[in-house]
């Protein structure tokens, strides 16, 4: 089964987990088997694995999105990026193309589209298959899943089916109502519309073709920032004469807010974080190496970060963006394919990270103009290179890096280190890569 998951966007509604380069799909919130975090797009993609052994999963991104990728799922995981945000009528395009024409897969195989980031039931992960069934065996062009509605949304589209069987022909699509519109469509049998969807290559293929005058990855690629910003289900779904709907009746939440996101945590706090009797409906989610302390809370959310402090009462947590927007910081904490960094202190010629390296990643090959950096190792071992010579380090051991140094760190084992980096105008774009 061939599975496109789509992980573009980025926003502030979780703030000060999320932002502009660390989507709310990666932050690490729900528990294994083993008893370890894992964030959304970890669960969806092994659930798939562990529903559909066989499923050969693309996951559709922009630039921003890849090292953290990497970092969650692996080195081997494929990868369609975006060289820039476009709505998802063009990186639909986009992968379809790269699964024809980079990894060579048929135009008659089927594919389903389905995004990184609900929180679902093992029910959803079945239908998954039965909608690749559908579409490479079926007669409709597009087969979609629609969810069963818990309440009347005003936040999601709604398909209006022609029978309250569970597979059923489309008899149209409603935009977002409001709520005593949906309660009506609700009363019609109609289906929330969650983005879920599967197709035959050769059938977005075709559509490329006739909308936008080519279908080919090399072209969608170099061209792909002169591309209409425009959804699939504008360009395609809503247009399709030959379109059916299966239901999904298990649990699906979209947790695009603080409020939704605490309705789907098993635990009550993630982090170090306590609370007194007299709390009800409290949750904290805390990154930080401090102790969090609720005491007489009701409905509330707590979160810490190195990027900043909520405390809202969780109604009110989804009216975040405005006042987030007009928070000023740079980005203090981030995940990379070779491990991650928080930065511990700035001031204005100086500034502090401590880095994480996994066992058996490495860096780039790079070099700063404009800054010394003094690498510290507090924990692990592994090797320096500058320039081409290679040195052994270990717990305890200090490497200063002059500017104009190309060189990289390669860890044995798992490794946190120190870096200081001295200089002015220190900036992420005073980076030059080299090959190894």
């Amino acid at each position: 089964m061939n599975i496109v998951l789509l992980s573009g966007g980025s926003g502030k509604r979780l703030w000060p987990l999320s932002n502009d380069i660390r989507s709310k799909q990666f932050i690490k919130l729900f528990k294994d088997e083993n008893g370890e975090y894992q964030s959304m797009i970890q669960r969806m993609y092994h659930k798939i694995c562990e529903v559909n052994g066989e499923s050969d999963i693309t996951v559709a991104t922009n630039k921003s999105q890849i090292s953290e990728i990497r970092n969650q799922l692996g080195d081997c995981v494929s990868i369609c990026v975006e060289p820039c945000r476009r709505d998802t009528f063009p990186a639909i395009v986009l992968a379809t193309a790269y699964l024809h024409d980079v990894k060579g897969i048929s135009e008659e195989e089927a594919v389903v589209v389905c995004p990184v980031d609900p929180y679902v039931g093992d029910e959803y992960f079945r239908l998954l298959n039965v909608l690749w069934e559908r579409a490479k065996n079926g007669s409709s062009n597009l087969s979609l899943m629609g969810i069963e509605p818990e309440y009347p949304s005003e936040k999601y589209g709604y398909i209006i089916p022609e029978t309250s069987g569970e597979i059923s022909r489309i008899k149209t699509f409603k935009e977002k109502p409001d709520e005593k519109t949906a309660e009506e469509y609700i009363k019609d049998g109609a289906l929330w519309n969650g983005g879920v969807f599967a197709y035959k290559i050769k059938y977005v293929l075709d559509k490329a073709q006739s909308i936008i005058g080519f279908n080919s990855y090399d072209r969608l690629f170099s061209e792909y920032e002169k591309l209409e910003k425009i959804s699939f289900d504008y360009a395609v779904t809503e247009k399709e004469p030959n379109v059916e709907v299966i239901k999904y009746s298990g649990e699906w939440k979209d947790l695009g807010t603080w409020n939704t996101l605490t309705e789907a945590m098993e635990e009550r706090s993630v982090g170090n974080a306590s609370f007194n009797e007299s709390c009800e409906n409290v949750h904290v989610v805390n990154e930080l190496d401090i102790p969090v302390l609720c005491m007489g809370l009701k409905d509330v959310i707590v979160s810490a970060s190195p990027e900043g402090i909520l405390i809202s009462d969780k109604e009110q947590s989804n009216q975040i963006k405005p006042y987030v927007d007009k928070i000023d910081i740079p980005v203090m904490f981030a995940e990379k394919s070779w491990g991650d960094f928080y930065i511990i202190d700035r001031d204005d010629n100086c500034l502090t990270i401590k880095l994480t390296i996994k066992q058996g990643k490495k860096m780039n090959y790079h070099s700063h103009e404009r800054r010394e950096e003094i690498w510290t190792v507090i924990s692990g071992c592994g090797s320096v290179i500058i320039d081409g010579e290679e040195r052994k380090i270990r717990q305890g051991d200090s490497v200063t890096i002059k500017a104009g140094s190309k060189h990289t760190i390669i860890a044995d084992t798992l490794m946190k280190v120190i870096e200081v980096q001295l200089g002015n105008n220190i900036s992420v774009s005073d980076k030059k890569k080299f090959d190894d």
